[in-house]
């Protein structure tokens, strides 16, 4: 491999990514994040409406500086993701989680009929 002029290794522009076959997806509706001064902890886990405990299924724990860019390439994908699909409603009248997670609301007419 001979090098450019400036005796500089070409600097790859991605990284190649592997990922096995057996590899296992999980959905996550939950974020718990905790952080230290060396490093953030992201448990990620999937909580069903009405029971009180949610099972984490993945955690990821990052550099400070690879959570500041993760946050900065999330902001760019949902960005993106806005300009083609349309905007991402969030609630504005409560958290997002008694927006996920309330019961169901109640049928009144059939509550007045018992």
């Amino acid at each position: 491999m001979s090098l450019p002029a400036n005796n500089r290794p070409p600097v790859p522009t991605h990284p190649v990514l592997e990922v096995r076959a057996d590899l296992d997806s999980v959905y996550a509706n939950l974020v718990r994040i905790a952080h230290s001064p060396s490093e953030l902890v992201f448990d990620f886990a999937h909580l069903l409406p009405g029971l009180p405990q949610a099972r984490v299924n993945a955690r990821v724990v990052m550099s400070p500086l690879g959570a500041k860019l993760l946050y900065r390439a999330l902001g760019e994908n949902l960005a993106r993701y806005e300009t083609a699909f349309g905007e991402i409603k969030t609630p504005t009248e409560s958290t997002l989680a008694d927006f996920l997670f309330r019961p169901p609301a109640k049928d009144k007419e059939k509550d007045k009929e018992e």
